[in-house]
């Protein structure tokens, strides 16, 4: 099987390259990240502007121009395709009950500002206290219980936007 990766260039161009097209690419190295590249008869100057090798986010010039690469391997593209990726997580906005209890704290009001982790409340169920966190960070839309209050497992605690 032949190693893929698939890069995209200033967030819309997509293209797909395999291991031997990358290998028989004639550029030829320069000091100071830059390269002389042969393509089709045509000679290009490019230069590798800005790296996040982590990431695998560049910022590359190809004669004065500038472009924003996103390189994705295979496993990458594995993931993607199970959906499992990152930019498919949605967005949490709704905190429910994870199970039938009493309320026994509202630590935030609406309007308040939370960080991820911050305490929201405190659910009390099966003799045990559960505190509840912020899952990101957010303003208090609406409180739709209170101290003391019963609640039912998947019934909304509190909304967020």
């Amino acid at each position: 099987m032949d190693k893929n990766y698939k890069v995209k260039v200033n967030g819309d161009v997509e293209l797909e390259f395999n291991l031997d097209e990358i290998q028989n690419l004639d550029a030829q190295p320069l000091p100071n990240q830059k390269y002389h590249v042969l393509q089709e008869n045509k000679s290009f100057k490019a230069e590798i502007a800005k790296s996040d090798f982590l990431n695998r986010k560049y910022t590359v010039k190809i004669n004065s121009n500038s472009y924003e690469v996103d390189i994705a391997n295979e496993l990458d593209l594995l993931i993607e395709e199970m959906g499992l990726s990152l930019g498919n997580a949605q967005m949490v906005n709704d905190i429910k009950a994870p199970m039938p209890g009493l309320i026994l704290e509202v630590n935030v009001k609406e309007g308040d500002e939370v960080k991820e982790g911050d305490y929201l409340l405190v659910l009390e169920a099966m003799k045990m206290e559960n505190a509840l966190t912020a899952p990101r960070d957010a303003v208090i839309k609406s409180i739709s219980v209170e101290k003391g209050q019963t609640v039912e497992k998947n019934q909304l605690l509190i909304e967020m936007e």
